[in-house]
């Protein structure tokens, strides 16, 4: 299975079987990932330097504006896509299996976890998984700590608290906070 092919099955929401090609290509690019994500992790590394690597760990074109602080991990990499001016702190974590989207200007604070994908919940199919994108607007600002799980799409502008869980799609200029992420008020 290719990249594209990956993507391209990804991009259909069918579930992927425990065992089946998909599944397999998933431990195929973890094992990627966990080489690409120790080097970057492993030791300092010039702006440019970790630009080719993030290339390398995504799998396309990354916008010479985007900023990340290691230690970032990643148990895939190939399903993230990000715009220009976006900044990644330090501790992230993306299981971007289903899809990462980072829309311009967005802001991912420190140990943000963005989480695509569940497991079965009937025990005898637990290696089973379903996944659903997460779609983070322009200038979003995802505070320290934070948890996005699958499915969830960020509007333009909106703010999600440090610490928050959000389970749910934020309007467009909203800040949310909480466990889950309720709406706290609105922005203008």
């Amino acid at each position: 299975m290719t990249i594209q092919e990956f993507r391209a099955y990804m991009a259909t929401g069918a579930p992927v079987e425990g065992g089946s090609a998909v599944h397999q290509m998933f431990h195929q690019l973890s094992q990627e990932a966990l080489r690409l994500t120790a080097e970057i992790n492993g030791s300092y590394h010039t702006p440019e330097q970790l630009h080719d690597l993030l290339e390398q760990l995504w799998g396309r074109e990354v916008p010479k504006s985007v900023g990340l602080f290691p230690p970032f991990h990643t148990d895939c990499g190939k399903n993230t896509v990000v715009a220009p001016n976006v900044f990644i702190n330090m501790g992230c974590k993306f299981q971007d299996q289903g899809g990462i989207t980072i829309d311009e200007g967005a802001l991912i604070g420190h140990n943000v976890v963005l989480a695509t994908i569940n497991h079965n919940l009937r025990p005898q199919h637990r290696r089973s998984m379903t996944y659903a994108p997460i779609h983070i607007g322009r200038n979003v600002w995802i505070g320290a700590n934070a948890v996005v799980l699958p499915g969830v799409s960020i509007g333009d502008g909106a703010v999600v608290a440090a610490g928050a869980v959000v389970t749910k799609d934020v309007p467009p200029c909203t800040i949310v906070g909480g466990v889950p992420a309720k709406k706290l008020k609105e922005i203008s």
